[in-house]
């Protein structure tokens, strides 16, 4: 059984912060609408820079769902890891290779373009990279995290 490292509370508010009236994270009941230019990117501790997240929904920490957003740059590798809860993700621009498996190989991946969706289940090995500047929203349950198969592979440590 693998260890899961939860991104806390006080990161996930941090990494989104707050922007203009959207106010966001949004944490609340009804309706809520952003501009594009009203998220918030911050650099993602759990990522090599300079991948960015913008949280537009949710605790991360907490059992609630969630919305973010990554922005992952041109040339960018994602290392083999692993997430405690569904991954559900769209291509919103750029390209995703992205493929299950526990050994990073640039050969096994499909190309996601934008409006491709990948769904990975919790626990299930995955990894990825970029040609070009990519933008990818995931959303799901929490408490989200990460775990790098290859402990060397996380900046965090």
């Amino acid at each position: 059984m693998r260890n899961v490292t939860l991104i806390p509370a006080a990161f996930a508010l941090a990494a989104a912060g707050t922007a203009g009236a959207a106010n966001l994270p949004y944490h609340g009941e009804g309706a809520v609408m952003v501009q594009p230019d009203e998220l918030e990117w911050t650099d993602v501790a759990s990522m090599a820079p300079p991948a960015q997240i913008a949280v537009i929904e949710g605790d991360l920490s907490a059992e609630q769902p969630f919305t973010m957003r990554l922005r992952l740059p041109a040339d960018y590798q994602i290392d083999p890891h692993v997430h405690p809860a569904y991954e559900r993700v769209t291509v919103l621009s750029g390209t995703l290779h992205f493929a299950h498996g526990e050994e990073f190989d640039r050969e096994a991946t499909t190309a996601l373009p934008e409006g491709a969706v990948a769904i990975m289940p919790p626990g299930e090995p995955m990894y990825g990279y970029t040609d070009a500047e990519t933008v990818i929203q995931l959303h799901g349950v929490g408490p989200w995290g990460i775990e790098y198969l290859d402990p060397a592979d996380d900046p965090r440590t």
